[in-house]
C-alpha cells in the first residue's frame, strides 16, 4: 500500500514538474525562438542581440544561485510556482515592448525568475527517489528543456504563420501563469507531506562512515573538486549556449542556408539533447551500480569525457564542412546520406547539418546532466542544494560569456571565428578534467576510516 502510494504521488508530482519546467524553458528562449521575426520589426544589431540575452544570462546565474541555497532553507515547490508564474508575467509584458532597453531589462527580470525553477526541482527529486534511482531521474526530467528547445522553434514558427510574435509570447505567457497554480497544488515537498515516511538518504552499501552530513559551508569551499566541477560545467554549459543562441544565425547569415534548415538544425540539437540527458542518466547510473562511489573518481567520469570529446568533434565538423557551397560540393557524407536524403526528401547537406546538431546535442546534453548528479551527490547531504547551486553559478558564468561576449568576437571578425573560439575553449576543458579525472571526489569533511 505504501508503495503504490508513493507511485501514485510520485508520478504526480513528477508530470507537474516535467511540464512546469517545460514552460520555464520554452519561455526562457521564447527571444531565441522569435528572433528573426523580432529583428524583421525592430532594428537590433549584433550587440543589441549580445545585450540582451547576456543580461538574462547574468541574471539567471544569481538567481540559480540564491534558489539553490534557499531550496535547503524553504519550501521547493512555492519556490517552482512562484519562479514560474513571474516567468509568464515577463514573456507577457515583454510582448507589448519595442525598444532595446526595455527588452533587456525585461529579459534580466525574466532570467531572475528562471532562476527559481530548476534547484527545487533537484531537491523535490532527491526527497522522492531512491538514491540509486536519482541519476536516471534527474536526467528525465532534464529533457523538458530538450522538448522546450525542439518544439520550440516548430512551435513558434506555426504560430507565426498566423500571429506574430507579440501574441506568440503572449500566448505562451498566460499558459505559465495558469499551469504555475496547478503546479503549487500538485507539487508536494517530501513524503511526509502527504503521511508517508521519508525516503533514507544514507550512504551507499559499503561505505559506512563515508557521509558527511556535518560538513560546514567552509570545508565544501575548499574542496577542489568542487571547482574542477564548476570550470569543466562553465565550459560546456558555455559552448552549448554558443551553439543554441548563435547557431541558426551563423547558418543563415554566414553559411547562405535557409530559415528553415537553421530552425531545423536546432530542433535537431535539442532532440539529440534529449537522448543524451537520458543516456547519460541512464548507463552512468549503470556504472555506479556496478562500481559504488568512492571518495577518489567517480564511474560517471568515463562517460562524461567521452561526451565531452564528442562536443569538440562534432563542432569541428559544424564549422568545417558546413559552407555555403555545401549543396554544390560532394563531401564523403554526400554518398552516405544519399539514401536517406532519397527516402525523407531533404538534401544530402540539410540531413548532414540536422545530423551534426542531433550528435551536438547527444554530447552536450549528458555531461549536463552528468555535472549536476555528481554536484548533488558528492557533496555533504546538508549541503547538496548549495553545492549545486555553485556548480550551476559557473555554469551561468558560461553562458553570460555565450552571450555579449560572443557575439562581439563575431561581430569584429566573423561566426566562424567565435565558434573557433568556443571549440578550442571546450578541448582544453575535455583535455584538463581528463587530467583530474580521480582526485578525492567526496567534497566536505571525510571521516579518516573511510578515507
Amino acid at each position: 500500500m505504501a508503495a503504490g502510494g508513493y507511485g501514485r504521488y510520485r508520478a504526480v508530482i513528477f508530470a507537474a514538474m516535467f511540464v512546469g519546467y517545460t514552460l520555464y524553458y520554452f519561455n526562457r528562449k521564447t527571444f531565441s525562438f522569435v528572433m528573426p521575426a523580432v529583428m524583421a520589426e525592430v532594428p537590433l544589431g549584433k550587440d543589441d542581440l549580445g545585450l540582451i540575452t547576456s543580461s538574462q544570462s547574468a541574471a539567471y546565474a544569481i538567481s540559480k544561485f540564491i534558489s539553490g541555497v534557499l531550496s535547503d532553507q524553504m519550501s521547493a515547490r512555492w519556490l517552482f510556482s512562484s519562479g514560474l508564474l513571474m516567468v509568464g508575467l515577463v514573456n507577457v509584458v515583454f510582448s507589448w515592448s519595442s525598444t532595446v532597453m526595455a527588452f533587456a531589462g525585461l529579459w534580466f527580470l525574466n532570467g531572475l525568475a528562471q532562476g527559481l525553477g530548476w534547484p527545487p526541482c533537484g531537491k523535490i527529486l532527491r526527497k522522492w527517489f531512491e538514491p540509486s534511482q536519482f541519476g536516471t531521474w534527474w536526467a528525465i526530467l532534464s529533457t523538458s528543456m530538450n522538448l522546450a528547445g525542439g518544439l520550440g522553434p516548430i512551435v513558434a514558427a506555426l504560430v507565426s504563420m498566423n500571429y506574430d510574435w507579440r501574441k506568440t509570447l503572449s500566448f505562451s505567457g498566460f499558459t505559465c501563469v495558469v499551469v504555475s497554480f496547478v503546479c503549487l497544488v500538485l507539487v508536494k515537498n517530501e513524503p511526509s507531506d502527504v503521511g508517508l515516511p521519508n525516503i533514507e538518504q544514507g550512504a551507499k552499501k559499503g561505505k559506512k562512515g563515508s557521509s558527511s552530513d556535518n560538513s560546514t559551508l567552509t570545508e565544501l569551499l575548499l574542496s577542489p573538486y568542487l571547482w574542477v566541477l564548476s570550470t569543466g560545467y562553465l565550459v560546456v554549459f558555455g559552448v552549448k549556449t554558443c551553439c543554441t543562441d548563435w547557431g541558426q544565425l551563423f547558418l543563415i547569415q554566414e553559411r547562405g542556408q535557409s530559415m528553415l534548415v537553421g530552425s531545423s538544425y536546432m530542433s535537431a540539437l535539442e532532440i539529440g539533447g534529449l537522448v543524451g540527458s537520458i543516456a547519460a542518466g541512464y548507463l552512468s547510473d549503470r556504472a555506479v551500480a556496478k562500481v559504488g562511489l568512492s571518495s577518489y573518481g567517480n564511474p560517471r567520469h568515463a562517460l562524461l569525457l567521452s561526451m565531452m570529446a564528442g562536443m569538440c568533434v562534432s563542432m569541428f565538423l559544424f564549422r568545417v564542412t558546413v559552407t555555403g557551397d555545401s549543396p554544390k560540393e560532394n563531401h564523403f557524407w554526400t554518398v552516405a546520406l544519399q539514401p536517406l536524403a532519397d527516402l525523407t526528401g531533404l538534401k544530402e547537406h540539410e540531413l548532414w547539418i540536422l545530423t551534426l546538431g542531433a550528435v551536438f546535442g547527444f554530447s552536450s546534453y549528458g555531461p549536463i546532466a552528468l555535472f549536476g548528479v555528481i554536484a548533488n551527490e558528492s557533496a555533504p547531504a546538508n549541503l547538496c542544494g548549495t553545492s549545486h547551486a555553485i556548480v550551476a553559478l559557473m555554469a551561468n558564468v558560461g553562458g553570460f560569456l555565450a552571450g555579449l561576449p560572443f557575439s562581439t568576437i563575431a561581430k569584429h571578425y566573423s561566426w566562424a571565428t567565435a565558434f573557433w573560439v568556443a571549440e578550442v575553449t571546450c578541448i582544453a576543458g575535455t583535455v584538463a578534467f581528463f587530467f583530474l579525472r580521480n582526485i578525492r571526489t567526496k567534497m566536505g569533511r571525510i571521516s579518516r576510516k573511510a578515507d
